[in-house]
């Protein structure tokens, strides 16, 4: 017999929720952010790599509300759903989309160390955190964080931040150290706070701020 939960399920729509593990949606969050990271430090310039991930977040956006407004269609493929979306996001935007507007606002908007700095931390710390707090997380500290999950984070940003800064500033090392130190415990201590706002939006911007600050009060240049 089919419940009212039952029927307010569409057949084919995604099901998950933050408490599942979607391995598939956080490898596809990882490559994403680590490759245009990657592709902005070694290969392209800074209005390149603008016009290029503008244009990537521009389809992003579009493909996106055609999947909320034509749902029929998103339904003939329930494997994607199951494996990349969320129940919440059956009627609303997904997270691809705050996640490419975060990425290209931190292009914009800060200087390159730090931009890397920041994409970096959201496409590996965010998931690794997410990943090591569902599968082995014991000891919660917030809503959906654990001390697991944060101690993953936080040792993420803290390793991201060291090479970013090594390789690509010329700061003394004991100075990278200590910057990447502050960022990370920044970073960490921000990841707890129980926003509204979808954590793809806020991670990077608010990395990008702290690491802007953090460089300049400790001496590392960025430019």
């Amino acid at each position: 017999m089919e419940t009212a939960d039952d029927a307010a399920v569409p057949i084919g729509g995604p099901t998950a929720t933050r408490k599942d593990l979607q391995l598939g949606r956080r490898l596809i969050h990882l490559a994403n952010g680590v490759t245009v990271a990657s592709a902005y430090a070694v290969l392209f310039t800074h209005q390149q790599v603008v016009h290029l991930f503008g244009t990537i977040a521009c389809l992003v956006y579009i493909l996106d509300r055609v999947r909320i407004h034509y749902p029929e269609v998103a339904r003939r493929v329930p494997l994607l759903n199951r494996l990349f979306f969320r129940a919440e996001e059956q009627f609303k935007e997904s997270a691809m989309t705050p996640y490419a507007i975060a990425i290209l606002l931190t292009i914009l908007t800060f200087p390159k160390p730090v931009a890397l700095i920041a994409i970096y931390t959201l496409a590996i710390a965010d998931p690794l955190a997410a990943l090591v707090g569902i599968s082995w997380g014991r000891h919660q500290i917030a809503p959906h964080r654990t001390v697991e999950g944060t101690l993953a984070f936080f040792l993420a940003t803290l390793a991201v931040s060291l090479v970013v800064l090594l390789f690509g500033t010329d700061a003394p090392h004991a100075t990278v150290v200590g910057a990447s130190f502050l960022l990370a415990l920044a970073a960490t201590s921000f990841e707890m706070v129980p926003l509204r706002l979808d954590d793809n939006l806020t991670i990077p911007l608010f990395v990008g701020f702290a690491g802007w600050i953090v460089c300049t009060v400790v001496g590392v240049p960025l430019v």
